[in-house]
């Protein structure tokens, strides 16, 4: 699979001069369809000039920009693909893997933490780690067990942990304890899912710190995202693997654990000891 636009964004946009990196957030935040407008409208929404858009391209390693609209309306067609279109396609293609699905799903996981900087995990890792800091995690209908995988882990290093589960009226019920010190963790993957969107919406309105774990072509909750961490996702079934986006929780979870180094042990040993009463 080739390497998407918002990985090629996660790879250089440290190295982007200040206009080139907005016109790079703009495009995270209103990802795809703002990069299908002209060249005059996305200078206009990123607020820099024309010039700049295209050699925000260019660094993208793009020839022009036909071109690059061009690979995104790619990804757009990949997002809306359902299982029974995939099932098509595999069908007719074949593998001459003996085990295709287990050699994707590697070499997603080797590609996502290609693609994902140490400062995106850093900075992620460091708003879960944060005292003061209510955490909150929710997933789509496949990938709500990992919210859950990883609410479980970050209940035992630290306080203020709640998995939203159940239907969408519950985790609104929760909006009115959440504010600006906290931060809500979403899991959502194509084809991604409208109740997750509306809730990101409204915690980000009540200044709730969101980060988003998703797949290579973005959730639109992209756009109320302060973290954005892109997995890959695709392999030879009809199904999307979450193998990657699992990986990245854990790396998530170990290093939360490093950072309440002293607190999480004392956690630990309290727990262990409730236990054995």
């Amino acid at each position: 699979m080739n390497t998407s636009i918002s990985e090629l964004i996660a790879e250089k946009i440290d190295a982007m001069p200040a206009s080139e990196r907005k016109a790079a957030q703009t495009l995270v935040g209103n990802y795809p369809l703002i990069g299908l407008r002209t060249v005059a409208e996305f200078s206009a929404q990123a607020g820099v000039s024309s010039p700049t858009i295209l050699r925000f391209v260019s660094r993208l390693g793009f020839q022009s920009y036909p071109e690059f609209q061009g690979a995104l309306q790619e990804e757009l067609a990949a997002q809306v693909q359902s299982p029974w279109n995939r099932a098509a396609t595999i069908g007719a293609g074949g593998s001459a893997m003996p085990f295709p699905l287990m050699e994707s799903a590697i070499e997603n996981i080797r590609e996502t933490f290609q693609h994902i900087s140490q400062r995106q995990l850093g900075e992620a890792a460091s708003a879960l780690a944060r005292s003061k800091a209510r955490l909150y995690l929710l997933g789509g209908r496949f990938t709500d067990p990992i919210a859950n995988y990883m609410a479980s882990h970050l209940k035992i290093v630290r306080p203020g942990v709640t998995h939203l589960f159940g239907q969408e009226s519950h985790w609104r019920d929760q909006l009115i304890d959440m504010g600006k010190k906290d931060v809500l963790v979403i899991f959502d993957i194509r084809r991604y899912q409208d109740s997750l969107l509306r809730f990101a919406e409204k915690a980000q309105q009540r200044g709730v710190e969101i980060v988003l774990i998703t797949d290579q072509w973005l959730s639109p909750i992209a756009r109320f995202a302060r973290h954005v961490i892109a997995g890959r996702t695709a392999v030879p079934s009809p199904w999307d693997s979450s193998a990657a986006l699992f990986l990245v929780a854990e790396t998530l979870i170990a290093d939360v654990t490093r950072r309440l180094e002293q607190t999480g042990a004392d956690r630990i040993r309290d727990l262990e000891q409730l236990r054995d009463r």
